[in-house]
């Protein structure tokens, strides 16, 4: 039993990944409320029922909206605990450049973790030989037609078992089946612009999967090393999906890192 009152803040704010949306996070949602903390899950544009066609998405911004929308109508004063997946990672370290002062700290979960101009493509392109599972996975859509570069990328249903949830239950991977949609494809091509005094400003934590398919460990690894957090977690058996896989230890490492005091 911790005193909630005492923390910086209690509330979570849970980003999702590529392709996925906030239906991933219900066992963490249901384990952080259990546990009196605040959680809300957004689904990003074109993700989960926000209901706009993935394919007219042009830009990170437009992608990351309901994100920065959430924030910008936070009290003033109120701060929040921002997590991102996967894909989400870019997603809040783009939020945390626009608002530093109202993010807690920020937890990365097997996600993209960018330097100063770099896109989630070229972070994902520097390991692209050792990946030949996301490869044959992917599924390129050209919604302006095939002269136009891609809109989205679409992932084999017959191998996301593999590449997403290894470790999973099968009833989660069946969730995953029925509700992934297409992931867009320009707010993967965009530079993060990141300062030290923004971006650099809050506080940051990595979740190391060791089980991950889809960004396997040396990856994470030289993400890691390329832009050192303050404290780096190893969710030992975790899969590229730690909420399905892993729901129990992924929960005490966030509640853990809600405790951790300022430096």
């Amino acid at each position: 039993g911790i005193k909630l009152d005492n923390l910086e803040t209690n509330h979570f704010v849970l980003v999702h990944g590529g392709g996925f949306g906030a239906w991933c996070w219900y066992k963490t949602i249901a384990l952080l409320e259990e546990g009196g903390f605040k959680a809300t899950a957004v689904d990003l544009t074109g993700s989960g029922i926000h209901s706009f066609d993935t394919n007219g998405i042009t830009s990170l911004p437009q992608y990351v909206k309901p994100l920065t929308d959430f924030l910008e109508k936070l009290p003033e004063g109120e701060k929040v605990i921002l997590v991102g997946h996967d894909f989400g990672g870019a997603c809040v370290s783009y939020a945390m450049e626009l608002f530093p002062f109202k993010i807690a700290k920020a937890v990365f979960v097997a996600a993209a973790m960018l330097t100063n101009g770099q896109s989630t493509l070229d972070m994902f392109t520097q390991q692209a030989g050792s990946n030949d599972l996301m490869r044959q996975a992917q599924i390129f859509l050209y919604a302006n037609g095939n002269d136009h570069p891609p809109t989205a990328i679409d992932l084999d249903k017959s191998l996301l078992r593999d590449l997403l949830f290894n470790q999973s239950p099968s009833k989660d991977v069946a969730l995953a089946s029925v509700s992934m949609r297409p992931i867009p494809f320009a707010p993967v091509l965009e530079k993060l612009s990141l300062s030290d005094m923004k971006y650099g400003s809050v506080r940051r934590f990595y979740v190391v999967t060791p089980e991950d398919n889809a960004i396997p460990v040396v990856l994470q690894e030289s993400m890691i090393n390329s832009s050192p957090p303050e404290k780096v977690f190893r969710l030992k058996g975790a899969d590229h999906s730690p909420f399905f896989s892993k729901p129990q230890a992924l929960h005490k490492l966030f509640v853990e890192i809600s405790k951790l005091p300022p430096p």
